[in-house]
C-alpha cells in the first residue's frame, strides 16, 4: 500500500510576536499525565478480550495494534501537546514528528493523518496556519497524506496528530519481547525537556535552542525501517518520550520480565543540558518522572540529582530504544548508519527482579 504525497506546502509569511511557550502550562511531553496516575486509572478500566487485539494498553507500548487479516494488522496512535517551542511552523513540525514516531516504534509503515488542534481565539490566524504548515510538512516528509482532523477553542494551544499505519502480525515489534543479553540502543540524545524548558524560561542559548528544535523535528522514520527491516533481530522496540529514558527502560523491563542495566557515560545527551541541570532548570515532569522511578531504579551512589534528572527527563520526539542481541549489534550500526542514524549503545538486558540499575 503506497499513501500518495502530499504536495509541500508553503510556510506562511506572516507570523505573530506571541511567545507561544509562555501559554502553556507544561512544554511538550513533559504535559503527560504522571506515570502512577495514569497506571492506576488504566487498571481500573475493563480488560480488553479480543484475539484481534495484539496490543492494547496493558504493556505501555506505543501503539494499538488490530488484527485485520493473517497479513495485515492496523496500527493506531495520537499525540498532542502544548507549544515547546515559541516558533509556530517548527513547533508544527516537532508534534506532527512525535505522533508519528510510535508508528515507527512498532516496527510499522505510517499510511495517513488527521489534525488534532486546541486553539486560543485570541491569537492570529496566521499562527495556526504557521502550526498546521509545519504538520504537513513533516506528513510530506514522512511520504503520508493529512486527511482531516478535528479542532477546538481552547486557552492553551495544543497540536498533535492521530496516525494510522499497518503492520504484518507477526512482525509487529513490541516494548515487552527483551530477552537477556540484549544490548540497548538509543538513536538520539537525550535532555530535550530540560532545553525547552529553559526555552520557555529565556535561559537557553541560541545554539541549544537551534539544535534542540532541530532534534525533536527530526523524524525516527529512517530509524524505524532499519529497526524493521528484518535484517538482524530486534526483540523490543519503543521510543523514549514523556516518561524519559528510565521510565521506558523501566517499562521495557516489566513487560520482559528482565532486568535493565543502564551505563549512564554511555548516554549522550544535549550539549549545555547538563548547565541547565545544575541550575535548577527542570521541568515539573521530568521531576515527577524521577520520583516515580525511585521504586524501579539502584543508582551508583556517584550519580548526582541533576544527572539523575537528566536520565528521567520527559522528552519530547525522542529517539528509538532497541534491544538487539550481541550478535547482531555490529549489523544493526552499520544499517544505522548508512541510513543516515546516529546511534550508541546506553546499555543491557540482563537476568533479574523486573527494574532498572544505572551504574
Amino acid at each position: 500500500m503506497t499513501a500518495a504525497r502530499s504536495p509541500k506546502p508553503k510556510k506562511p509569511t506572516t507570523t505573530s510576536d506571541v511567545k507561544l511557550t509562555s501559554l502553556s502550562n507544561c512544554a511538550g511531553c513533559a504535559a503527560k499525565l504522571r506515570p502512577d496516575l495514569l497506571g492506576e486509572v488504566l487498571r481500573s478500566l475493563p480488560r480488553v478480550k479480543s484475539k484481534q487485539a495484539l496490543v492494547g494498553y496493558e504493556t505501555n507500548d506505543d501503539a494499538a495494534v488490530y488484527q485485520l487479516t493473517r497479513e495485515l494488522a492496523v496500527v493506531e496512535t495520537v499525540d498532542f501537546f502544548p507549544p515547546v517551542v515559541d516558533d509556530p511552523y517548527a513547533y508544527g513540525q516537532i508534534a506532527a514528528a512525535n505522533a508519528m514516531s510510535d508508528i515507527w516504534a512498532m516496527g510499522a509503515k505510517a499510511l495517513f493523518a488527521l489534525n488534532l488542534v486546541a486553539f486560543p481565539k485570541e491569537l492570529p490566524v496566521s499562527v495556526l496556519e504557521a502550526i498546521l504548515a509545519g504538520g504537513a510538512d513533516k506528513a510530506r516528509e514522512a511520504g503520508i497524506p493529512v486527511l482531516g482532523g478535528h479542532s477546538i477553542q481552547s486557552p492553551e494551544p495544543k497540536y498533535g496528530m492521530a496516525v494510522t499505519g499497518v503492520v504484518h502480525p507477526k512482525k509487529v515489534l513490541t516494548n515487552a519481547g527483551a530477552r537477556n543479553g540484549d544490548v540497548l540502543i538509543l538513536t538520539k540524545p537525550i535532555g530535550t525537556g530540560i532545553a525547552t524548558t529553559g526555552i520557555k524560561r529565556g535561559v537557553a542559548s541560541e545554539a541549544l535552542v537551534a539544535q534542540v528544535t532541530a532534534q525533536m523535528a527530526a523524524l525516527n522514520k529512517p530509524a524505524g525501517e532499519v529497526f524493521a527491516s528484518g535484517k538482524f533481530r530486534v526483540d523490543a522496540l519503543t521510543d523514549v518520550t514523556g516518561f524519559g529514558l528510565l521510565g521506558h527502560s523501566i517499562e521495557l523491563a516489566r513487560g520482559a520480565k528482565k532486568h535493565v542495566v543502564l551505563m549512564a557515560e554511555q548516554v549522550r545527551v544535549l550539549p549545555g543540558v547538563p548547565e541547565l541541570a545544575e541550575q535548577g532548570v527542570v521541568p515539573g515532569g521530568t521531576k515527577t518522572n524521577l520520583e516515580h522511578a525511585q521504586k524501579w531504579v539502584t543508582f551508583a551512589q556517584w550519580l548526582t540529582e541533576p544527572f539523575r534528572h537528566i536520565l528521567a527527563d520527559a522528552q519530547t520526539n525522542g529517539g528509538l530504544l532497541a534491544a538487539v542481541p550481541v550478535k547482531d549489534v555490529d549489523k544493526a550500526f552499520r544499517a544505522l548508519h548508512r541510513a543516515g542514524v546516529e546511534a550508541f549503545v546506553v546499555g543491557a538486558v540482563v537476568t533479574g527482579k523486573p527494574g532498572v540499575t544505572v551504574e
